[in-house]
């Protein structure tokens, strides 16, 4: 059996940084997922990065979902790639948190704890304090992202089905709530 980790990062107040929180929670509301032997948990891991790492390091597989910065991306362009070959073109180089997480990732591959890991991203519009919600770029983008995961998804031998018809808009204004506790 395979433990696979959907994780969400991000910082809900920051509009499109909230992204990462805000697909798994609307991945997770609207999906049940199945396999004949392995097991996805969905979390939304907010901006906690190295407080992750003991609950990340039980994985065999981790697709972290976040906003990516692309020297020659339009806002709202969805990339997914597999962590050891990222596309020259990202820049890591954004938010706070985003740069933690590359740390994060980083320091568990020199131990040996990093499961395979992927990365669903999307390049942001804004990134200001106190804004709870997404850019239409972003919004505009959400059924790549779902459309990208959701084969990815299959393509791993997992069944999908949709438990509840919302929306992403639904799950926002309820993001604040919802954070990963990890107990240090």
């Amino acid at each position: 059996m395979k433990k696979i980790l959907l994780l969400g990062i991000g910082n809900v107040l920051y509009a499109d940084e909230g992204v990462g929180v805000h697909f798994v929670n609307y991945i997770k509301d609207k999906y049940q997922f199945s396999h004949q032997t392995d097991e996805i948990d969905i979390v939304d891991g907010g901006t906690l990065a190295q407080g992750l790492i003991p609950m990340i390091s039980q994985y065999d597989k981790l697709i972290v979902v976040d906003t990516v910065n692309s020297i020659d991306a339009e806002p709202g362009e969805v990339y997914f790639f597999d962590f050891d070959e990222a596309p020259a073109d990202i820049d890591w180089q954004g938010s706070a948190h985003e740069v933690e997480m590359l740390q994060t990732l980083n320091m568990m591959d020199i131990v040996g704890d990093r499961p395979h890991t992927f990365v669903l991203g999307v390049t942001p519009t804004v990134l200001e304090p106190m804004i709870l919600g997404l850019t239409p770029n972003l919004h505009a983008a959400i059924p790549v992202m779902e459309h990208t995961l959701l084969s990815h998804l299959t393509g791993l031998g997992f069944n999908q089905q949709i438990v509840s018809n919302i929306t992403i808009d639904q799950v926002i204004p309820d993001a604040y709530k919802r954070g990963c506790y990890v107990d240090a």
